[in-house]
């Protein structure tokens, strides 16, 4: 008995550790993009302005909340990135990453490269 490719109900250890790399790498850049949003939030860029006019201290201000909130909200995504890419992580761990949790068949190997921490399948993804 005999179980063909398309019967397969887990990805091999080998594929799972090809995996594992393609998300460590991943999470290592993000951490690394993280850091540099974080750091030009904590050292804001001074533009040498002090002598401007008040009007354009004034415009200058509201563009620079509006930067802030920006590279907030891109630190924010980045946070939620990489914990989804660690939960991915576990599931390498348990030995159950690449299962879709809506059909229970194994993801593509070219969608989870492109996309390492998805938990659907495009089947599942496009009945959304």
């Amino acid at each position: 008995m005999s179980t063909t490719p398309n019967e397969k109900t887990r990805y091999s250890d080998a594929e799972l550790q090809e995996f594992k790399e393609i998300i460590l790498d991943k999470i290592r850049v993000a951490r690394e993009e993280l850091n540099s949003l974080a750091s030009s939030l904590s050292n804001p860029n001074l533009n040498g302005t002090d002598d401007t006019a008040g009007t354009y201290k004034t415009l200058e201000d509201g563009s620079a909340t509006l930067e802030k909130e920006q590279i907030n909200q891109l630190a924010a995504r980045q946070k939620k990135f990489i914990e989804q890419l660690e939960a991915a992580l576990v599931r390498i761990e348990n030995k159950t990453y690449g299962v879709c949790r809506v059909t229970g068949k194994l993801i593509q190997k070219e969608r989870l490269r492109a996309v390492p921490h998805t938990t659907m399948s495009m089947e599942a993804k496009l009945k959304q």
